[in-house]
């Protein structure tokens, strides 16, 4: 597997993100060395909130929240996907699978920075990687906070507007990761915010990661990632680890999740927020009052 990395100059002077970067390295057996970039703040010793973005993102969408969960003492803690970000980039769309991507996380969180009772919050595909880890390591984690974000199986069909998504990433000739952003947000990004989202990628062949998430998702029951998720979908049914579910009021991508994830034994008797104002992208829009949902939930456990 060929990886790419970004130039570190790429990622100078962005706007709101004054945050020490790190680094973290995975050994993957069939991929070798995977280096993972990412940021942390607030104390050491407080409880662990994992902050997992989606497409076409990285850690910069959380940098409205950090500042909410440290002064709250939380240690919270957002990687770069693989392929986004300032993780090294596979640069084939062949390379990336949801199988690798779960793997690559969970190397993460667990290996590298061997994580325990961990809150996980997913949005986007941070949601699709996130449950699954919960799912499947549930002795790792102490609580679990999807937002707008959901565990499909292709047992039931995708939304018009998520189809128009997937063939416009297909179709494009270069692939405008800003506008792709912007597109999910109410309010309006500047000139900055929009060139920190296009940092990571310097030109096409750094795209393979966004290029190839819209069709890994499962869209149909014999997908290959159908089989895993339903079993997911499964143990999250009798898990009773808890869980807040805070969406956005305007995501007609997600919308029909909410209903889905709030019946989970873990979400039952418990009051679950709307992140009011927000589009897709409630960490642009909605990023105090997420941040402060995320924050009482997680002193709460």
């Amino acid at each position: 597997m060929r990886l790419l990395r970004t130039p570190e100059d790429r990622f100078e002077n962005l706007p709101g993100f004054d945050v020490p970067q790190r680094y973290a390295e995975i050994d993957s057996p069939e991929d070798g060395i995977i280096r993972i970039g990412y940021v942390e703040v607030g104390p050491a010793d407080g409880p662990v909130v994992l902050l997992l973005h989606g497409e076409p993102s990285w850690s910069y969408l959380y940098r409205k929240m950090l500042p909410v969960l440290a002064d709250a003492g939380i240690r919270a803690i957002a990687p770069d996907l693989v392929g986004f970000g300032r993780s090294d980039k596979p640069a084939d769309v062949a390379d990336h699978t949801y199988a690798a991507h779960v793997e690559w996380m969970r190397a993460f969180a667990f290996d590298a920075l061997e994580l325990r009772d961990v809150t996980m919050v997913g949005q986007d595909w941070g949601g699709l990687l996130g449950l699954r880890l919960v799912a499947e390591h549930p002795d790792r984690f102490a609580g679990v906070v999807p937002a707008n974000t959901g565990l499909p199986t292709g047992d039931e069909g995708m939304p018009d507007v998520w189809w128009s998504f997937h063939d416009a990433v297909q179709n494009a000739q270069v692939l405008d990761i800003a506008r792709f952003v912007q597109s999910g947000c109410r309010t309006t990004l500047s000139e900055g915010e929009r060139e920190a989202y296009d940092a990571p990628f310097p030109n096409e062949m750094y795209k393979a990661g966004p290029r190839a998430m819209p069709g890994l998702v499962p869209t149909t029951p014999d997908d290959p990632a159908t089989e895993a998720n339903r079993a997911a979908r499964a143990t999250l049914g009798k898990l009773t680890i808890p869980m807040l579910v805070a969406f956005s009021d305007g995501d007609p991508i997600t919308a029909g999740m909410r209903p889905v994830l709030e019946r989970l034994p873990g979400a039952e008797g418990r009051q679950h927020p709307t992140i009011t104002g927000a589009g897709h992208f409630l960490q642009e829009d909605g990023a105090e009052q997420l941040a402060t949902e995320i924050a009482t939930f997680t002193r709460s456990l």
